[in-house]
């Protein structure tokens, strides 16, 4: 199933120009041709064409299905972007395949980059929504400086960072399943002493991903994969 992507369909029942044009000139569909549009709010329409174009494809709303999230919580991802787009990227792409409410790029002491386009990591998850056949579009926010990412309020709170003089415990461990989780994830350089420090006196647990040296966005999408893991380890054994 080929799934199109127009965030205000009800409101404008047209596809936005790269899917037009991918619907017209790619699969050489036509006027009455049926496709599946979603919105990113979590609603798949069945959809026909009525009036193709390569720019501006017009289409009748049939009827609508909410898809609801395969997770019941709200999951965050706060991470300190890498030096290397590309890398970033990467890693927009596969925690909106895996599943993720909302990311952050969060800026740090020792961040490596100071400034990042959501617009580009927008594009990445929208195609990587379509693909894996979701209809939800995870938010993701500007770089947001460090205290204010600590600052939101969230059931769960964790601080995963590499410094073994401080205590730390294993994730695996600490996260409850289906219950509202925000992780903080560091630059390659860790988070600063008085960034675990704040963290910890806002109520963040500091947890460890495990024995093994991970990049940051390898640890990124480790912690995320614990999250569901363990959702359905728990559901299993109800």
């Amino acid at each position: 199933m080929i799934q199109f992507y127009a965030p205000d369909i009800l409101t404008d029942p047209v596809l936005p120009e790269s899917d037009s044009q991918h619907c017209c000139r790619v699969l050489r569909m036509g006027a009455g041709d049926e496709i599946e549009v979603i919105d990113g709010k979590g609603n798949r329409y069945s959809c026909t064409i009525t009036a193709p174009h390569s720019k501006h494809t017009a289409v009748e709303v049939r009827d609508c299905t909410p898809v609801p999230l395969s997770w019941s919580q709200n999951i965050t991802v706060a991470v300190a972007p890498t030096k290397h787009l590309d890398r970033m990227e990467w890693l927009v792409e596969k925690l909106t395949e895996i599943g993720v409410n909302r990311i952050i790029p969060l800026h740090c002491a020792r961040s490596e980059r100071k400034e990042i386009k959501t617009e580009r990591l927008e594009k990445i998850a929208v195609s990587a929504m379509k693909q894996s056949l979701k209809a939800h579009l995870p938010e993701i926010l500007p770089m947001t400086p460090f205290a204010a990412v600590a600052a939101m309020p969230c059931t769960q709170k964790f601080i995963a960072y590499c410094d073994r003089s401080l205590p730390r415990l294993l994730l695996a461990g600490q996260y409850r399943p289906h219950t509202d989780a925000m992780i903080l994830i560091g630059p390659e350089g860790d988070f600063s002493p008085e960034e675990i420090k704040s963290a910890l006196e806002l109520g963040f647990t500091p947890v460890s991903l495990g024995d093994n040296r991970l990049r940051t966005e390898t640890a990124a999408l480790f912690a995320c994969s614990t999250f569901h893991v363990l959702d359905m380890a728990s559901d299993h054994g109800r």
